[in-house]
């Protein structure tokens, strides 16, 4: 299934993508998609839906982030080793993992704020992973089981924040906007292998990131499983799992990044794909999840 919510922010309904492409209305059946309606039971019983049964959503609404309640917004760092090559750092022994604020996160095609005064505001698409079940000391071989989608992911990044100011990298990755999820929450069974999804993104039409999950150092049931030993997973948390080469710190022979007017297009296999104009900074001028 691809799972979905939609319409304006704060009002946001639980929806689903039937085969021909078009939105269905949920909201008769569940009140949201959150922890209880994507875990296994959940999940058993939003698949015995005949989506042909449910309302046609008209129009092109806004799609919010794809499940509701998050409460761990978890990322992994330099995951792909031709990545930490461009970013002169060394491939990583452990996974790095920090957090990203989870007031951060909103809708796939929301706008991307720059925050005032920054000069560094930098892309990555990366591999979601939305926890459907709750993990604590899972082992590799069965963490795959406790995962109940994935989804496509901006992990937008403040380079001089989280690079130069000292200290943890959270405080370059959770400013407002820096989250975008989605558009759909596509279950495990219709992903399969998750270590074979193609990933992408644009910057005003120039293809900058051209990768694949294939080249991951830590696979997604790695990080699950060594995500749990310090924490309790639950669902609806939400792992973002690295990015490909080709970010704006990157770039040669000299690095570049956002400014306002900017578009970023980016999609992964099978996972949908997301677009974001980018804006200057506005007190009130981010949008909410």
């Amino acid at each position: 299934m691809k799972l979905l919510r939609y319409g304006p922010v704060g009002q946001e309904k639980p929806g689903l993508l039937d085969a021909g492409g078009r939105i269905r209305d949920l909201s008769g059946h569940v009140a949201d998609l959150g922890a209880a309606e994507i875990s296994r039971e959940g999940l058993a019983k939003l698949a015995a839906i005949d989506p042909e049964t449910l309302p046609l959503v008209e129009g092109t609404p806004r799609y919010g982030v794809p499940v509701a309640g998050t409460r761990k917004f978890l990322a992994i760092g330099l995951n792909f080793a031709d990545h930490a090559a461009e970013s002169n750092m060394p491939i990583p022994a452990e996974p790095i993992f920090f957090t990203k604020a989870v007031s951060c996160l909103q809708g796939p095609n929301d706008p991307v704020m720059i925050p005032r005064g920054s000069e560094k505001t930098d892309w990555e698409v990366e591999l979601g992973v939305v926890i459907g079940t709750r993990a604590s000391y899972v082992t590799e071989a069965e963490a795959l089981d406790y995962v109940a989608g994935y989804c496509t992911i901006n992990d937008v990044s403040e380079r001089a924040y989280q690079l130069e100011r000292g200290g943890t990298w959270d405080k370059g990755k959770g400013c407002d906007t820096f989250g975008p999820v989605g558009p759909w929450l596509v279950t495990a069974d219709e992903v399969g292998d998750p270590q074979d999804l193609a990933m992408w993104l644009d910057v005003n039409g120039k293809r900058v990131q051209d990768g694949s999950s294939r080249t991951m150092i830590f696979g997604v049931a790695r990080l699950v499983s060594y995500l749990s030993e310090f924490m309790t997973l639950e669902p609806g948390d939400i792992i973002t799992t690295g990015t490909p080469p080709g970010v704006g710190m990157g770039q040669k022979p000299a690095p570049w990044y956002l400014k306002a007017g900017d578009v970023i297009t980016l999609g992964i296999e099978k996972l949908g794909e997301q677009r974001q104009q980018v804006i200057a900074y506005a007190p009130d001028g981010g949008a909410a999840a």
